[in-house]
């Protein structure tokens, strides 16, 4: 009889077998994957519309720096990449060292988030819509390795900073942001107590801190090697396609029953 109920109950699960892909991803990755509407192209191999993004990608072979790895096909131009890696880069006007001189070892994670965010061609799952006046798009929930949150906390452990939302609340009355009234230069490990604080809380939201390797074509990685291809095409293929293929797979209420009942026993 339990035979006969197991194959029974994947029968009914055949049909949601997408959907079941996605289940065994953490809830806030697959949650943040936006889902292309019918007939509508797959969201890969595009750009932003945001203030320094090209309207499409393609190669730039000057680009500079941490942003080299993305030469071969990219978002952003090569001035783009060398204002990125720039105190008070003349992108945003954004000063790294707004609770003194941040260490060396730590800006250079921002400035490959800066290389990543700029550059990337392979962001278009998380695209979202944008509520400010300087960009239209930008980019939420994107799943981040284990090992480039957690280098990132640990390598700005000596850092300070007054804030833990880096996109909102800055004193811009100089033109570039100062700390707020009132808010007290901390060390990062007393602002962002974790790797994943961090990682989601310094953009409000633009990146997920995940449990996922590099490697394991289920994560964006920030680093990788500039010899090699870029692993990101992949990751972000899966989850446009994994995303498509369960908004498009029709649920019949038997299997969604068993679903809900294969859930509750997780």
């Amino acid at each position: 009889m339990a035979a006969a109920r197991d194959l029974l109950l994947l029968l009914l699960l055949l049909p949601l077998l997408p959907l079941l892909l996605l289940l065994l991803l953490p809830v806030p990755v697959v949650a943040a994957v936006a889902v292309p509407a019918a007939g509508r192209a797959l969201p890969l191999n595009v750009c932003m519309d945001a203030k320094h993004h090209k309207t499409e990608p393609g190669p730039e072979g000057q680009l500079y720096g941490q942003c080299a790895p993305w030469r071969d096909n990219a978002c952003c131009t090569a001035n783009t990449s060398a204002a990125a890696h720039q105190d008070r880069s003349p992108l945003y006007n954004f000063n790294w060292d707004h609770c003194g001189a941040m260490p060396a070892r730590c800006k250079r994670h921002f400035v490959q988030d800066a290389c990543l965010y700029e550059c990337s061609p392979n962001l278009g799952p998380w695209i979202d819509q944008a509520d400010t006046s300087w960009r239209k798009e930008r980019v939420r929930g994107v799943p981040l390795c284990r090992e480039d949150c957690e280098q990132w906390w640990e390598d700005c452990r000596d850092a300070a900073t007054c804030k833990e939302d880096w996109h909102k609340g800055w004193n811009w009355s100089t033109g570039t942001n100062l700390c707020p009234r009132g808010a007290a230069c901390q060390k990062f490990p007393r602002v962002f107590g974790t790797p994943a604080a961090l990682c989601e809380k310094v953009w409000s939201g633009s990146y997920r801190y995940t449990a996922l390797a590099r490697g394991s074509g289920r994560c964006i990685q920030m680093w990788f090697d500039a010899a090699g291809p870029n692993p990101n095409a992949a990751v972000a293929e899966y989850y446009a396609r994994a995303a498509a293929a369960a908004a498009a797979t029709p649920v019949p209420p038997a299997a969604a029953a068993a679903l809900l009942a294969l859930l509750a026993a997780r």
